[in-house]
């Protein structure tokens, strides 16, 4: 592509690590294919991006659009006004922006972004990450010039001529994690020798993972397997007080990892919640998981994403009313059962796309292009 002409493109969207991180995946893959361009993310005032996109080194502005709950609560009273000024707002950016492309990866930001964005002839790119499309993207969809996916099948949901087969993208560091065996058991400070479970519950925590969790340490300890247990910023100082001296010596908690690829380097076996993202990044790490669906997701999308896994002989799935009773135990089973090991960690890396933000920035570029030569 000609470097002639600055491109300059908008990534709205965010809320949990689930979105935050890929859309950091997509800039930098912008970044790689069209080093002059500009890119500006807008996120929701106070959620994770307003952290995690500067701290990777791009400006970021927030809208103080808020999600509508889906149940009656005082706090949908103010859903209206916010979204309003979010639009307001969004129309702003637009015009002191001037992006030739706006995308879509999710959450309360991205639909004020892309609807005013739509209105005004930009071309606009919609990522879906799940098996199960959302309300707000069926809706952006209708005006959208693409729609890169991560699953077979979305014709359900979308316009089969604006689909694109990209993936969901990943963190590039986590691509062979495996020559960071040595440095993450140094860094998380573990016993070489001794089995290790990761446990991670997404970027604010899971309850019913947790509270499962801490009812088996003592089995954890009698079968000689060390925790590195990320619980969420929510709940850490409860389970810092109930792991107590086990802290640092079988159990490893944090709030929040920053070093994933890390984390998955020392991991034996995984347990997680099903979020589409983190699905792609397990494919990509290649370690067996124990996926623990989140029910509090629309149409159960978290059942439908571990079941994409299950079918392939790649994953175990315990639902989440079921986690107190099997989660330890089976995933102890598993963790002594070294065919399986073997077997899940092959079947799931079948499943990865590594190139998934190479593809999307691809089709983002393709876009400028179109709209350059009015195709």
């Amino acid at each position: 592509m000609s470097q002639q002409q600055q491109h300059s493109y908008i990534i709205s969207g965010g809320g949990t690590g689930g979105h935050v991180f890929p859309a950091i995946s997509i800039a930098n893959a912008l970044r790689e294919i069209d080093p002059d361009c500009d890119i500006l993310f807008v996120g929701a005032t106070g959620k994770l991006e307003m952290e995690k996109v500067p701290e990777a080194g791009y400006p970021i502005v927030g809208l103080p659009v808020v999600g509508l709950q889906r149940r009656l609560t005082v706090r949908n009273l103010s859903f209206p006004a916010k979204l309003f000024m979010s639009l307001q707002k969004a129309k702003r950016i637009l015009n002191d922006f001037n992006p030739d492309v706006v995308v879509g990866v999710g959450g309360y930001a991205s639909g004020p972004m892309l609807r005013k964005a739509a209105a005004k002839g930009i071309p606009t790119l919609i990522q879906e990450q799940n098996s199960y499309a959302g309300l707000t993207n069926k809706l952006l969809a209708r005006s959208a010039s693409t729609i890169c996916v991560a699953y077979k099948g979305m014709e359900t949901y979308f316009s089969k001529d604006k689909i694109v087969f990209t993936g969901n993208p990943v963190r590039q560091d986590l691509l062979d994690v495996n020559k960071f065996r040595d440095e993450a058991l140094a860094h998380f400070e573990l016993v070489p020798d001794k089995k290790t479970l990761l446990i991670i519950g997404g970027s604010l925590g899971a309850g019913t993972i947790n509270k499962s969790i801490a009812a088996g340490l003592a089995q954890f300890r009698e079968q000689n397997i060390q925790v590195v247990w990320q619980c969420g910023k929510l709940y850490y100082e409860k389970y810092k007080q109930i792991v107590g001296p086990e802290i640092g010596n079988n159990i490893h908690l944090y709030p929040f990892i920053k070093e994933m690829k890390l984390a998955y380097a020392a991991a034996d076996v995984i347990v997680s919640r099903a979020g589409a993202g983190t699905i792609s990044e397990l494919a990509i790490v290649g370690k067996p998981v124990v996926l623990v669906p989140s029910p509090n997701v629309a149409e159960d999308h978290q059942t439908r994403n571990a079941m994409s896994l299950v079918r392939n002989g790649a994953a175990l799935i315990i639902t989440n009313s079921e986690a107190e009773e099997k989660l330890v135990r089976e995933t102890i089973d598993l963790m002594g059962d070294q065919n399986k090991i073997l077997s899940f960690g092959e079947n799931i890396k079948k499943l990865a796309m590594p190139d998934a933000a190479k593809n999307i920035a691809t089709e983002i570029i393709k876009l400028v292009a179109d709209k350059k030569y009015g195709a």
